[in-house]
Order: C-alpha cells, then sequence, then structure tokens
C-alpha cells in the first residue's frame, strides 16, 4: 500500500488529538478528585458508585430515624422520671394523713396538694414533642387537635386513649418500637385513685386506716411506672447498639466508595506527566513528517 502525504498527516493529527484527549482525561480527574467523570468512562465503576450511594443515602436515613427515636425514648424517660417525684410526693402524703396526728384543716390543705399534683400528672400525660403528644399511641396529634388526657368533674378520662404502638424504621427490615405504652402508667384507675384520694383527706369522717389503703394503691402505680421506665431503658440500650452498627457502616461504606472512585493522585500526576511527553514528541515528531511546501524553497 502506498503511504501519501496526506495519510501521514491525517495519522499525526488524529493521535495529538487523542493525546489532547489522553491529557484532559488526567485535568480533569485531578481537578475533581475522581477516577471517572462520565459514566462512560469506566461503566463498573459508575454502577458501584450507584449501588455505595443507595447504600449510604438509607444508612444516613436510618440515623435520621434513630434520631427521632432517641428524641421520643429521652423525653419519655424525662417525663416518667417527673411522674416518678410526684407519686413519691404523694405517697409521703398518704403516709402523713394515716399518722392520726393531723388535722381537719390540714388534711384539707393536703388534699389541695394531691389536686396539684394530679393536675401535674395530666400535663405530664399531655407532654409534646415535635408537636406530637408521645403518650397517646399513633394519635399523636391528639384527640381531633385536642389534649388526650382530659379530666371530667369526678376525675374520670373524658376521652379513650390510643394504645397502638408507635415503630419506626432502624435498620433495614428491624422496626422499634418508641413509644410508652399510655396504659401502663398513665390509667383511669391511677386518676381516680388520685380523685379519690384527695376527697378522703377532705373528709372529716375519714378514719386513719382509710387513707392508709391509699398507700398500697400509689405504690402499685409507682411500681407500673418502675416497670415502664425499664422497658423504655432496654429499648434505649437497643438503640444504642443499633446506632453503633450503623456508624460502622456508614464508616465502611465511605471507605468502599472512595477505593471504587476517588483519583489517585500520585499515580494521575505520573500519568499526566508521561503523556505529556508522549504528547510532545508527537509534536515534534509530526513536524519533521509534513513535507517542506513551495515556499519553503523560494525563500
Amino acid at each position: 500500500m502506498r503511504v501519501t502525504q496526506n495519510m501521514l498527516t491525517s495519522n499525526m493529527l488524529r493521535n495529538i488529538s487523542n493525546s489532547y484527549s489522553n491529557m484532559g482525561k488526567y485535568m480533569d480527574q485531578l481537578s475533581t478528585g475522581k477516577k471517572i467523570n462520565r459514566p462512560s468512562d469506566d461503566p463498573v465503576v459508575a454502577m458501584k458508585g450507584m449501588d455505595y450511594r443507595t447504600q449510604l443515602a438509607q444508612m444516613e436515613q436510618f440515623e435520621r430515624n434513630i434520631g427521632e427515636v432517641h428524641n421520643w425514648m429521652d423525653n419519655s424517660d424525662s417525663a416518667l422520671d417527673k411522674v416518678e417525684k410526684g407519686l413519691e410526693r404523694l405517697r409521703d402524703l398518704a403516709v402523713q394523713g394515716s399518722n392520726g396526728t393531723y388535722e381537719d384543716g390540714q388534711r384539707g390543705n393536703m388534699a389541695e396538694e394531691v389536686e396539684q399534683i394530679k393536675e401535674h400528672l395530666v400535663e405530664l400525660a399531655n407532654t409534646k414533642v415535635n408537636n406530637k403528644y408521645i403518650f397517646n399511641g399513633k394519635a399523636t396529634t391528639g384527640n381531633n387537635g385536642e389534649a388526650p388526657y382530659q379530666l371530667n368533674e369526678d376525675g374520670e378520662l373524658i376521652a379513650p386513649i390510643n394504645t397502638d404502638d408507635v415503630n419506626i424504621e432502624v435498620s433495614s427490615g428491624s422496626k422499634l418500637r418508641v413509644n410508652v405504652k399510655p396504659d401502663s402508667v398513665f390509667t383511669e384507675q391511677l386518676f381516680t385513685d388520685l380523685t379519690e384520694f384527695a376527697n378522703t383527706l377532705r373528709d372529716s369522717d375519714t378514719e386513719d386506716e382509710e387513707i392508709s389503703e391509699f398507700i398500697d394503691r400509689i405504690d402499685t402505680h409507682i411500681n407500673n411506672n418502675v416497670n415502664a421506665r425499664a422497658d423504655l431503658g432496654a429499648r434505649q440500650n437497643r438503640i444504642d447498639l443499633v446506632e453503633n452498627r450503623i456508624n460502622q457502616q456508614l464508616v465502611t461504606v465511605e471507605d468502599m466508595k472512595s477505593r471504587n472512585e476517588d483519583a489517585d493522585f500520585e499515580e494521575v500526576i505520573m500519568n499526566l506527566i508521561s503523556q505529556e511527553s508522549v504528547h510532545r514528541a508527537a509534536l515534534s515528531g509530526g513536524s519533521r513528517i509534513i513535507q517542506p511546501t513551495l515556499l519553503d524553497f523560494l525563500r
């Protein structure tokens, strides 16, 4: 085959163009820090990168869910701690009122304190976090927008309380109950007992033994509260373990994603320098391939 001047020139220009393309690729890698900048650069790396990003997005969502779980549980535990203090004070009042050394007026003052503590417990039962009632099951907006725990004149709950579990997904296929079952602490019996306790203290004909009966009733509510906090604490320990595992997985996936698509700067710089040398050699050789024109002989 006869090699013409046009063939030599075309091949030279094509090779120089490819050399520019290679240098451009290495410059893109240096400026972005990535091995590829479009899927066509390496489809396998691109597909793996999409998979890693999907995993990261999923685990970041689990992190946000875990934050919501902590919010529910921490606020629930704080409220139950205040409930415990209120119940302990009620027990003290029951012990004091039953020892026979207090007059009717003093017992009347105790009754007023019992009423105040009852109102305080109602407020705790209506605790809101992020505008959600956390002790009303799935009905977090309350009853038609109103607080779920409201008492009538007899100290009874006006409306039933939602007792459904509130579950949040904290890892793939794993959901955790985040709420405290309302019927385990804020029972209708609790508010009924406190109303009867206050009325008994106000009654001038009340015997000491009648008041002492409320010690056992209050102890029952204290035990219910302790059991609810123990159950909550166990779930808090579990979410801590899940959170540690998610954090470790995040680090692992981030590392795998980096290994898959991040450029090795030392290698890229060496490739760029090598390509520049090749490019200059190609330009030098090309200048010798192009034959002189007639104008060169007329100088």
